[in-house]
């Protein structure tokens, strides 16, 4: 059986154990709530998160298509990027997905299934680089609306006490 057949017969497992990686790099009670909680309305992160990582597994086979992996990373991402993760914690989770993947596999290497796997893993490596992107691309915005509100802020401040004239119309 090919990579790319066992990837598919093996999909749900694959997801499952991405998927608990994933959860293990948030903290310790944190992690037992995502995991335990299966509604997604008291849970949507561990929702989002596991729906999206379904739809990247998925897509590792012929289906590949960066949009379309850009398009499920970025909830995730988005998610991580405003929690207290550095860019390493947050994108590293991509990585996980090469030792599940690794992990499963069930017959030695043969030259046809080498090729396979260095494609699968150009693949996973693009994953990393569009995380990547997606992250600082939401820092930035965050750090971007910190500053405005600390702008505003002091702003409002000086009016109040009267340090700040109003220029005249012309």
């Amino acid at each position: 059986m090919g990579l790319i057949a066992q990837l598919a017969v093996k999909q749900d497992a694959i997801v499952d154990k991405w998927f608990a990686r994933v959860i293990d790099t948030y903290p310790a009670e944190t992690a037992r709530f995502l995991r335990r909680q299966k509604d997604p309305f008291a849970n949507p992160v561990g929702q989002t998160t596991f729906q999206n990582l379904a739809t990247l597994v998925a897509m590792l086979d012929s289906d590949w298509d960066p949009e379309k992996a850009r398009a499920a990373l970025d909830p995730i991402m988005r998610i991580r990027a405003i929690q207290d993760f550095s860019p390493a914690q947050a994108t590293g989770f991509v990585f996980d997905l090469k030792q599940v993947i690794r992990g499963m596999m069930a017959s030695p290497m043969d030259p046809g299934r080498i090729e396979n796997l260095v494609a699968l893993d150009q693949r996973i490596d693009e994953l990393i680089l569009i995380a990547f992107d997606i992250f600082m691309l939401c820092r930035e915005k965050i750090y971007e609306l910190k500053a405005n509100e600390m702008k505003n802020t002091t702003y409002k401040a000086f009016a109040k006490a009267g340090l700040i004239k109003e220029a005249a119309d012309e």
